[in-house]
């Protein structure tokens, strides 16, 4: 056998690659979609100031790298067997580089910084339903525009490089894409651009208007693609050597949603990882925003757009290792899952968790995280079980207002990220939702979306549709739960989330 990639009886894979918050994942898969080989880098999280999240560039696409050789040294491949790359990117994450050097001029920020919400409040008082009727979201410092805006208006070195047109500011995507093709390509993709809260959501452009509110120039933003297209060509000079068609780019929450089969009106896929993530397949035409959602696009891919409902929460599995790294009361998410598997309930407590303010469907950034019920009879245990369970709340809250919005009912959630291996969680959201979770056979749905998708900018898959015969379900847990329960637990945690929202900060 041929192993080169010459000749007959040669190899071939397809690379997806998830770069997230808290590390980037390298999958491998086979001609027959099978799972070859994973490698996996965990990246650092910086807190320069209260409520600022940023990490360092380099260190992103370092790991890239990392990732995709761990990937084929532990399956024996080559890169050049590797027929396309498929990427996937944190959606809200910026990054801002001079052109010439391919220096970054300042730390890449997060989606998860606040520090622009004093600012995106004052905009949203004026230009409010312009970006919302435009983009169909409801302009927050969780998007990247206002990031943008804040770096041009804060580093002199941006400053400098705009008047020098050295300046390139985009989405991960963008900047990985720049790395990956040694600085050929200056791109982004049409989902991943419109969570910066810039891109006109039906023509698929950046938006002049909201660009001149925000004060940002269009010449240091990259061109926009479909997502399954020719994106450039990843350079032997930057990429293990070989040269391989990069042939997708998304958000990473748009392509677990694809990992996960998801293509039909009405299917719901939930991420849980560093935050909780989950999106409803609308079809062809988006839901007007209404009830704290937001209406994104799930994917373009020859000139066929489809749409999703989009409900996040900001904290989730940050909230477990906020128990392992700031209270040192576990050492690991699986002492967490068997502490609140000891106790029969959480004793009274609720934790809101908080952290970066609430995302749906309240927006508030400036809600803090509480706990609440702490009595003398209080152990680690019950505020263990606390954690994992509001988790499950937030997604209660959610799914209730992806079905009143899109007029859907949802029969079954699949599931996917690091949280899907406490079963304490995802028997208690069962539970709690009174549905079927159904965890799948390839948990890493993030980049086997992406691969899929690069599958289909490559003309492997001839639709998206193809994706739902390659799914499969691993464990699926059953609710058995009574309703007056879920009802009565559900009050509890509301009450909790109202005390979380009484903050004020100061000098607001």
């Amino acid at each position: 056998m041929d192993t080169e990639g010459n000749g007959v009886g040669k190899r071939c894979y397809y690379l997806g690659l998830d770069q997230g918050t808290t590390g980037t994942t390298a999958l491998l898969l086979d001609e027959s979609w099978h799972q070859v080989a994973r490698g996996h880098v965990e990246i650092h999280q910086h807190y320069p100031k209260n409520g600022w999240v940023e990490h360092d560039p380099i260190e992103i696409y370092d790991s890239l790298l990392k990732a995709a050789v761990q990937a084929l040294h532990s399956a024996g491949v080559n890169a050049r067997e590797i027929r396309c790359i498929g990427l996937d990117n944190q959606g809200e994450t910026i990054v801002v580089w001079d052109k010439r050097s391919g220096e970054p001029v300042y730390p890449a920020i997060v989606w998860q910084d606040r520090r622009t919400a004093s600012e995106v409040e004052r905009i949203n008082r004026r230009y409010g339903p312009v970006f919302q009727k435009s983009t169909g979201l409801t302009l927050d410092s969780y998007f990247g525009a206002t990031k943008i805006r804040w770096v041009l208006q804060n580093v002199p070195r941006a400053r400098e490089l705009l008047a020098q047109h050295r300046l390139a500011a985009g989405t991960t995507d963008s900047w990985m894409i720049w790395k990956l093709t040694n600085g050929k390509a200056f791109v982004t993709d049409c989902v991943t651009a419109s969570r910066t809260c810039l891109m006109n959501l039906e023509r698929r452009e950046w938006d002049e208007q909201l660009l001149s509110i925000l004060e940002i120039p269009r010449e240091i933003l990259p061109e926009i693609r479909e997502n399954a297209c020719f994106f450039g060509k990843a350079s032997p000079e930057t990429f293990l050597n070989a040269e391989i068609p990069i042939t997708a780019s998304i958000a990473d929450q748009q392509a677990a949603l694809l990992g996960q089969a998801c293509c039909t009106p009405g299917s719901v896929k939930t991420t849980y990882g560093t935050g909780c993530f989950m999106l409803m397949n609308t079809g062809s035409r988006p839901v007007p925003v209404q009830n704290g959602l937001l209406s994104t696009l799930a994917w373009v891919e020859r000139g066929r757009a489809d749409y999703a409902l989009d409900g996040g929460i900001y904290i989730a599995g940050a909230a477990v290792q906020w128990l392992r790294d700031g209270l040192g009361i576990i050492q690991s998410a699986a002492q967490a899952d068997a502490m609140a598997l000891s106790v029969p309930d959480n004793g009274g407590v609720s934790f809101v968790p908080a952290f970066s303010g609430l995302a749906a469907p309240y927006w508030d950034s400036y809600a803090r995280g509480t706990i609440t019920g702490i009595t003398a009879g209080v152990k680690a245990e019950h505020l263990a079980r606390a954690t994992l369970e509001a988790e499950a709340y937030q997604v209660r809250d959610i799914l209730e207002l992806l079905e009143q919005s899109s007029g859907m009912q949802i029969s079954s959630m699949r599931v996917d990220g690091g949280g899907t291996a406490s079963r304490f969680l995802m028997q208690f959201q069962a539970d709690l939702l009174g549905i079927p979770v159904e965890i799948p056979a390839i948990r890493e749905t993030t980049a086997l979306g992406s691969a899929y998708l690069a599958a289909l900018g490559l003309g492997e898959l001839s639709r998206i549709e193809d994706t739902v015969d390659l799914w499969r379900c691993q464990k699926r847990y059953e609710p058995a739960m009574s309703e007056d329960h879920r009802a009565a637990l559900m009050d509890q945690w509301h009450r909790a989330v109202e005390r979380s929202r009484g903050w004020i900060m100061p000098n607001a």
